[in-house]
């Protein structure tokens, strides 16, 4: 990056691509998007101008919900149910879909389940078209796929046996503090496959032949833009503080790694801001002068 750029808007999770080695990330402020392939190590001032906005209908809202919602459609959107967050807890088939149609398109639809590595090992399901997104927006360092299936329901099915044996989550202050020791996935795999047999069988018998698929997959590699790991995980809080402020050291899952402490960018989804991104070496502008 060779001069300051600056916008003005809406926060909202930033695009990934793994097309380059590190993961390529850009910072999407209403309708500007910011690349940030060459800013390690500029200095990034975000203020909050106190403004929320609900990142569906648009409306303003006094608070945020699911990273991004206003009450209203985080009380409304099927994507904002708890089944979302598991599937296996779907109850379409009871008539209580907050929204059948959306439904039938993004839950009845091929899904995977997949083993990754970002603090350690965990298991999780996503959409074939949201592979690598989904794993680079997790901070996994290695990710292998280990089953496809036919609908969310079904892949929550399988992720919620898998993990009596391990976790479904990721310990994010660990993932950011270095990269994760490396996990022998396919031996993880079959490990697990091994253990859970029988009732990974009478899974698939009760979904049908042809729902449930164990695969064998090669590993996935990934990598971030970090030119340091911080030594302590101290957060920024976009409710709480005027301004972040502080010089860019890397990039991990959604999370910008300033030296000043981190900003969950996707946590904020719906906040308007003013960015301004300073190239290293350039003269520290006055707060007052930072977005005239």
């Amino acid at each position: 990056m060779e001069n300051p750029v600056a916008a003005c808007g809406v926060l909202s999770k930033m695009p990934t691509a793994a097309a380059t080695e590190p993961a390529h990330y850009t910072l999407r402020v209403g309708e500007q998007h910011l690349e940030l392939d060459n800013a390690l190590g500029a200095r990034v001032r975000i203020e909050p101008t106190g403004r929320i906005f609900c990142l569906h209908c648009g409306r303003a809202t006094k608070k945020s919900f699911a990273q991004g919602f206003c009450y209203p459609c985080f009380k409304g959107l099927a994507r904002c149910d708890l089944c979302i967050v598991k599937p296996e807890t779907c109850h379409y088939h009871l008539g209580t879909c907050r929204e059948p149609e959306w439904g039938e398109t993004h839950c009845f639809a091929p899904h995977v389940v997949y083993l990754a590595n970002a603090s350690g090992a965990k298991v999780g399901i996503t959409k074939p078209s949201q592979i690598p997104t989904r794993w680079i927006d997790q901070g996994a360092s290695q990710a292998l796929i280990i089953a496809r299936v036919a609908t969310r329901q079904q892949a929550g099915f399988v992720e919620a046996l898998l993990r009596e044996r391990v976790s479904d989550r990721t310990n994010w202050q660990k993932m950011l503090k270095g990269a994760p020791a490396p996990v022998d996935l396919p031996a993880l795999r079959d490990e697990l496959f091994e253990q859970l047999a029988e009732k990974l069988e009478a899974l698939k018998a009760f979904a049908g032949p042809e729902a449930i698929t164990l695969v064998d997959e090669p590993v996935v590699t990934l990598s971030f833009p970090i030119e340091r790991y911080p030594t302590k995980v101290t957060t920024w809080n976009l409710d709480k503080h005027a301004v972040v402020d502080g010089r860019l050291e890397g990039i991990k899952g959604q999370y910008l790694l300033l030296d000043s402490g981190v900003l969950n960018v996707r946590k904020f989804g719906g906040y308007e801001v003013n960015v301004r991104i300073e190239p290293e070496g350039t003269a520290v502008a006055e707060t007052g002068d930072l977005f005239t």
